[in-house]
This record gives structure tokens, sequence and C-alpha cells, in this order.
């Protein structure tokens, strides 16, 4: 059973920064894409950032381009959001996703809540 576990998030003041993590069990992600999503109150769920298996590839979407850092540490089987200068408009519960090779999502974490205050 593969089960993946964000942690990380909290309440921090605008221009602040957290890490969340990505703890994937049950299957390696060495071989995999690795996303995080996020989901503000009321709007969908949106993506923020990918890395390529090998980490050689990373993007991210413009709202949080040179704010946030995707990374991850296959040999943990975790992947990681470095979250910078953060605003109140990135609070959300963060998602982390299995990504396919068909661009498909194969499994997601429960989420962790970042709020940010003003």
């Amino acid at each position: 059973q593969v089960q993946l576990v964000e942690s990380g998030g909290g309440l921090v003041q605008t221009g602040g920064s957290l890490r969340l993590s990505c703890k994937v069990t049950g299957r390696t992600i060495s071989t995999t894409a690795m996303d995080w999503h996020r989901q503000a109150p009321g709007k969908e769920r949106e993506f923020v950032a990918t890395i390529t298996y090998n980490s050689v590839g990373t993007w991210y979407d413009e709202s949080v381009k040179g704010r946030f850092t995707i990374s991850r540490d296959n040999a943990k089987n975790t992947v990681y959001l470095q979250m910078n200068d953060l605003k109140p408009e990135d609070t959300a519960v963060y998602y982390c996703a299995w990504r396919t090779i068909t661009g498909t999502y194969a499994y997601w974490g429960q989420g962790t809540q970042v709020t940010v205050s003003s």
C-alpha cells in the first residue's frame, strides 16, 4: 500500500518561510516525477511545482516562481517544498502527488495546512 504523508505546515507571518516534506512509503519514488499542489478555501486544487525523478528538471507555477523550491531525496523517499517570502495568498492545504508517466496522478497525500497571516 502506497502512502504519501505531508508534514511541515503551520501558521507563519507574511514574509516568513516553511519547509514542507512528503514522505512516501510502500513504493520507491526514484523512478517517478513528484508534484506539489495546493487548494485554497473555496477554490479548486492548483499545481504548484513538479520535479523529475532525477531532480534534473523542475517547473513552477508563475505565482510561486522565485519563492518556492521543490527538491527530493530518493534515498529517503521524500520530496520537499521550501517556501520563502510567503504571502497571505499562499494560504492553502498543500498536497504532494505521485505523477505518472502519462501525466495523471496515481497517489495523493492527505495534505498539510499552510496559513500565512498578514
